[in-house]
């Protein structure tokens, strides 16, 4: 069960005061542990002890759960350290390991544990099963420090520590895009390694339904399978999908029960309801039985309103509340667009009878049902903010904020604890870079720092009011993450930087400090074979191009997100090691030229893979689609991959579902004669809903369409029109060439397709300028 932990204005006083009052912990960065989240309190003390294969794990007690976190951090150093620990019996003598739950441990909040390393041993004490475990996640990072093997040297120190919010979660879904159970339990695991304790699982949409229910069979054997756009061409699978059985989610719950992590389930009402109605059409509005949706976006598809529905509801309830024993049942509640209720007579006549004049209202009212119903169970209702939008929540509901942080104030004034999961803020489908190599996700940008730098608790809030802040979290939304590859490069390192919103004190925030500790977690994914994103240490390698088209020199500019750890660079294609140049300022390099940069940690080791960049007349002239800005009216803009589920991370294409026009940026054009671009057409599986209407649509003067190019402006004179082929019978990726007519100094493009809006959406994998013919 989750308490509320959100400490008072004078506790955080103290605790900040303690912090800064800790000389060791501020004495230099090297003397800071790599802890991530740093710890409430933390000192460290003259000497150490060293830990070695022959160091015994002592268990002062006789619990059961003792005995198991020992066993999971013995083998969690023997997976990453290769240092293989034994347990030993309670009356082995120092020096040891020792863990033990005791009543009278020196911290008394919820989740909190004492750590004591001394020249004679290690002690990790707590008052609860959890502290215990997150003390024993602490030695394990001390006993890590970096990517060695074997013995380890522990410094001296004494930490008491104990989070700061009780809610510190992570949203997976699970409907758009299926993960196997091992990749799930290998996300919880990493949640436990940084204290996370909320795993909030997002079973069911439109897209899919992924949880059995014994008693609704076709559920899972309709709502569980998609046909995809394109099915059986171009690599696209025949049909997509999966589900959990019950036997797995047990094993799933018993696994995250384990490593002290919460599953919140989430099954979505009464929107993102089509899965189900394409299972049972009787729970839809119109009766008819819908496709399980292959569009992302806003879907139609709703829950009816009569009784039978609420049974089916009711009936599923159940078996959910049966196999996951979380305190809280997530219902969704957002984006349900009301088309179909407005236009059904029977829900119109329902509402009639209920005296209710709106259809937020109604669905107020069939969210506090639900609720009603979780409350007789024992169990607490939390939704989406739209939940809101009615006035029938028992009092005891929760509020999840996603659509900024106004509902989250909202709630709190209104007396209901919140979660704090803003969009953009902590939507981790949005990338962390913009660099052409990021994976696909949507933009803009949200960075390692932006997470860092989340503020949790909005300053309208009074102290009594911030108190219903339960914690934070980040959400995972797959729409366009279609592996666990995605998930992983999605989360990693961004869920270090909320782990330290969610567990540390406010005072203790510290950029650099957690950069200066981040090196040693990139070696434990490492080591665990964890795909995590190096979005913020990848080097950015800048030039003007048009200065260096005219001149036939560049100046470089080197630079990452952080500015920490140092540059080193080559100029004759060679990988960048710490003995390479290190950038200290641009330079001048004559073209032709390639450099490859990459960042640095103190200890040598590369904080990102290399990037490379050609400096030639070819090259300067020719760019990426995804570094192509979007046209103005709209900056609405996706990174996707060239098919809805892809299996691969690469190739990753720019486009904006509501216009595909894209700049090329002013460029020299003196000698430019022709344009060559690399197209692809992607399918338009995109639910717009009331926003279809803002989808631009442009006369043709083709059958299929075609790509136009512009001088300067989107209305400025046509250079060139290239129309595009057949899609019944063209390749996904082809090729477009034009002649261009002669232009001198700098000119920009603007690059259109006019390819009909009911048809394929087309995208610009690269163009490239030519002085040569096509």
């Amino acid at each position: 069960m989750l308490h509320r932990s959100f400490l008072s204005s004078c506790a955080s006083l103290l605790l900040a005061l303690a912090l800064l009052l800790a000389p060791a912990a501020r004495a230099g960065e090297a003397a800071t542990p790599a802890l991530i989240p740093l710890p409430a309190r933390l000192q460290l003390q003259h000497g150490s002890f060293t830990v070695d294969a022959s160091t015994p794990v002592v268990l002062a007690d006789h619990d059961a759960s003792t005995r198991q976190t020992a066993d999971y951090l013995i083998d969690l150093v023997a997976r990453t350290r290769g240092l293989h620990l034994h347990i030993a019996g309670d009356g082995q003598a120092a020096p040891a390991i020792v863990l033990q739950r005791d009543p009278q441990a020196p911290v008394a909040q919820a989740e909190g544990y004492a750590l004591d390393v001394t020249p004679q041993g290690i002690r990790i004490a707590a008052r609860d099963d959890a502290g215990l475990f997150h003390g024993a996640v602490t030695l394990y990072q001390l006993l890590t420090p970096d990517a060695k093997q074997g013995a380890v040297e522990v410094p001296a120190l004494s930490i008491r520590d104990w989070p700061r919010f009780a809610w510190r979660g992570l949203m997976l879904d699970s409907a758009r895009h299926f993960q196997s159970v091992a990749e799930v339990e290998k996300l919880i695991d990493q949640m436990a390694q940084l204290k996370l304790d909320v795993l909030h699982w997002h079973l069911t949409d439109d897209q899919g339904w992924r949880i059995q229910i014994k008693r609704y069979p076709e559920l899972t054997k309709i709502g569980a399978w998609r046909t995809p756009p394109g099915a059986g061409h171009d690599g696209e699978p025949q049909r997509y999908g999966g589900f959990y059985t019950q036997e797995q989610i047990r094993a799933v719950v018993a696994y995250a029960t384990a490593r002290h992590v919460t599953i919140v389930p989430e099954l979505d009402m009464p929107g993102h309801a089509q899965a189900a109605a394409a299972s049972y059409p009787q729970l839809g509005v119109t009766g008819r039985r819908p496709q399980v949706s292959a569009d992302s976006g806003v879907n139609p598809w709703l829950y009816n309103v009569d009784d039978d529905t609420f049974t089916f509801i009711d009936h599923v309830l159940d078996e959910v509340m049966a196999l996951f024993p979380s305190q809280y049942i997530h219902v969704g509640g957002d984006e349900a667009i009301k088309d179909q209720w407005q236009a059904s007579p029977a829900v119109q006549a329902k509402m009639r009878a209920l005296g209710i004049s709106s259809e937020d209202a109604l669905q107020g009212w069939f969210i506090g049902r639900i609720g009603q119903y979780l409350e007789k169970h024992g169990r607490k209702l939390i939704g989406w903010d739209e939940i809101l939008e009615g006035d029938n929540l028992p009092a005891d509901t929760t509020v999840m904020s996603w659509r900024g942080i106004d509902g989250a104030i909202k709630a709190a004034l209104l007396g209901h604890d919140v979660v704090m999961s803003p969009s953009p803020d902590l939507y981790f489908d949005h990338v962390q870079g913009d660099l052409a190599d990021e994976y696909a996700g949507r933009l803009g940008v949200e960075s390692l720092r932006d997470v860092y730098g989340f503020q949790a608790v909005p300053d309208v809030l009074n102290a009594t009011q911030a108190r219903h802040v339960l914690g934070v979290q980040a959400n995972v939304w797959t729409e366009h993450l279609p592996t666990m590859a995605h998930v992983e490069h999605a989360v990693f390192p961004r869920l270090d930087a909320l782990a330290e919103v969610a567990w540390s004190p406010p005072a203790a925030n510290d950029w650099h400090g957690f950069l200066v500790r981040l090196p040693a977690q990139l070696a434990r994914y490492r080591a665990q074979h964890l795909d995590y994103a190096d979005s913020a240490f990848a080097v950015d390698i800048r030039v003007d191009r048009n200065v260096a088209l005219a001149t036939g020199k560049a100046t470089v500019t080197l630079s990452d997100q952080t500015g920490f750890g140092a540059i080193h660079y080559t100029l004759d294609g060679s990988t960048p090691t710490p003995a390479s140049p290190r950038y200290e300022a641009p330079f001048n390099v004559g073209l032709p030229a390639t450099v490859r940069a990459a960042s640095f940690a103190a200890d040598g080791n590369a904080l990102a893979a290399p990037r490379e960049r050609a400096l030639d007349r070819a090259a300067l002239l020719s760019l990426p689609g995804t570094a192509l800005a979007n046209c103005p009216g709209s900056d609405f803009r996706l990174r996707v991959q060239p098919t809805p589920d892809a299996t691969s991370t690469q190739p990753v294409y720019a486009v904006n579902v509501f216009d595909t026009c894209q700049l090329f940026p002013p460029t020299l054009m003196d000698g430019v004669a022709a344009i060559h671009v690399d197209a692809v057409r992607l399918p338009r599986n995109f639910a717009l809903a009331h926003e279809q209407k803002l989808v631009v649509s442009r006369p043709h003067s083709t059958p299929f369409g075609e790509l136009v190019v512009h001088a300067d402006r989107c209305d400025g004179p046509v250079l060139a029109s290239m129309p595009l082929p057949d899609p019944a019978h063209a390749p996904r990726t082809f090729k477009l060439d034009a002649k261009l007519p002669a232009q001198s100094g700098e000119h920009g493009l603007c690059l259109v397709y006019t390819a009909p809006i009911d048809g394929p959406l087309y995208a610009l994998g690269r163009v490239s300028l030519e002085t040569g013919q096509p």
